[in-house]
């Protein structure tokens, strides 16, 4: 017996009156396509997501995700910390370590010496928010920012952290972010991604190159059509997409609609959801030919861009032309984007590394934010910046009074929010004049996550996905709660 016929032949009751409720889905997608018959803008094109959500009015419709991955040491960028001056090389005392357990990395040493910042740092906006002088342009726009100093995590190296952050949990293969985003509030433009993910490069040789790989993105026991897809530096921007050499696209156009008739009767045959979503992508990526190559276009932009951004923003790879991308990305009805900057894991040469870190990122995230607001933006748009974890305040390895490094501290750390209902001009939790514990107004990265979805609009308990037979959900089992302080 065929393995179809075979299918069809053990069908339960429950499974053939939900292969029924399911052949509406064949409707919904005729619809779907219908609307470019119709001649609907792509703004106009607003499908998917669940019937029920929002739950109540959302402050941001779109995110820019910053990711600084490999951990930036927050007491020399966002968390100043003067009285270390006179701790430099002093042990860091029991009391403050109280037994934190140690990477493999600083274990072994026989002793943990102070290093304070070599950077300077000053009060900035009316907030007075002290910034340190490695971000002159972030601090230029502090008053626009909520500045959380007392993140905290609870993973000590960069794989299970940064998996973590984004999707909830330490082990992978759960949904990330953005794709929690894509699968609840669906598309606004269908001829570009819902979700694009772009990696940027390093600029000094020196600094620390974090793995990376497309877990980090994925849509996990979610639908593969919410996952991150990869926008690439280069001639092609989206892999797969271009017709092969010697197939014009009216062969292709041919050939898609005959798979389509193809995958079709499988789904009447079978009734697996999976079938629709699998035509739906490939009618994406049919699209995505001609709105891709428009969308990376910069040719357009005008000599005020350049600027503001800068000549590196030409560039394809560098952080500064993906935070642009990102801007145009959104501009066009993208809901979520999210840009790794690798080259923050400074367990050696921090104040020869930081500055041209801190310099790949700061003029560009001010730049987005300058962007955001002349174009209407920046009000439902929500922009993060920052890192898994933190940075430990005695040095690794040697110390001198111009270089040290720093190891992996997941007890505290910062990282800013802006535009997207958020309070700018906001400081928000406090850490102990070591940077080292928190000492006010704790935010673990569960309640981090329940406020990004509370400024979408979701109650992140309500929020589920029934899988395995649980419930499961952005923010877990344990409790969660939204930071309410550092929304507008």
């Amino acid at each position: 017996m065929q393995p179809i016929e075979e299918a069809i032949r053990i069908e339960t009751r429950r499974q053939f009156f939900r292969r029924g409720a399911n052949g509406i889905g064949g409707l919904v997608l005729a619809s779907m396509l219908g609307e470019e018959a119709a001649g609907k803008t792509p703004s106009e094109r607003v499908s998917g997501g669940l019937p029920h959500l929002p739950h109540f009015a959302p402050k941001a419709k779109r995110c820019i995700y910053l990711h600084m991955m490999g951990a930036p040491p927050q007491m020399d960028l966002l968390d100043y910390k003067p009285a270390m001056k006179n701790w430099y090389d002093k042990d860091l005392p029991d009391s403050i370590r109280q037994g934190q357990r140690l990477t493999t990395m600083t274990s072994g040493q026989s002793r943990f010496p102070i290093a304070p910042s070599v950077f300077k740092f000053k009060q900035h906006g009316q907030s007075g928010a002290w910034i340190s002088e490695l971000l002159p342009k972030t601090a230029e726009m502090v008053d626009d920012l909520a500045i959380v100093r007392s993140m905290n995590t609870d993973a000590i190296n960069h794989e299970p952290a940064i998996t973590f952050i984004q999707t909830g949990r330490e082990i992978p293969g759960r949904p990330c972010i953005g794709s929690w985003i894509a699968y609840g509030l669906g598309t606004m433009n269908r001829d570009l991604p819902t979700f694009v993910v772009m990696n940027a490069v390093k600029s000094h040789p020196k600094s620390g190159q974090q793995a990376i790989s497309a877990k980090l993105w994925s849509a996990g026991f979610l639908s593969p059509e919410y996952a991150g897809v990869g926008l690439r530096a280069g001639a092609e921007p989206v892999l797969y997409v271009n017709n092969p050499d010697g197939v014009p696209q009216t062969v292709r156009r041919e050939m898609l609609n005959g798979l389509s008739d193809l995958n079709k009767m499988q789904h009447e045959r079978i009734g697996d959801p999976a079938t629709l979503a699998r035509i739906e992508q490939y009618e994406m990526a049919f699209r995505m030919q001609t709105s891709v190559p428009e969308m990376s276009d910069l040719s357009s932009e005008p000599e005020s861009t350049w600027k503001r951004w800068g000549d590196e923003a030409r560039k394809p790879g560098k952080f500064q032309n993906a935070a642009l991308m990102a801007r145009r990305l959104i501009e066009r009805g993208t809901r979520f984007v999210q840009i790794y900057h690798r080259g923050w894991d400074v367990h050696n040469n921090a104040p020869l590394v930081l500055p041209h870190q801190a310099r790949d990122v700061d003029n560009a995230a001010w730049a987005l934010v300058q962007d955001l607001k002349e174009r209407g933006l920046f009000e439902d748009t929500l922009v993060i910046w920052g890192g898994e974890f933190g940075r430990t305040i005695y040095s690794q390895g040697e110390l001198t009074p111009a270089n040290y490094g720093r190891d992996h501290h997941p007890r505290c750390y910062s990282l800013w929010m802006a535009g997207g209902g958020v309070k700018g001009g906001t400081v928000y939790g406090e850490t102990d004049e070591f940077s080292y514990n928190i000492v006010k107004d704790p935010v673990h990265i569960r309640d981090y996550q329940a406020t990004i979805l509370h400024l979408f609009g979701i109650d992140h308990e309500r929020f589920t996905y029934r899988h395995q037979g649980l419930d499961a959900k952005l923010t877990g089992v344990e409790p969660a709660k939204v930071v309410k302080a550092i929304l507008a």
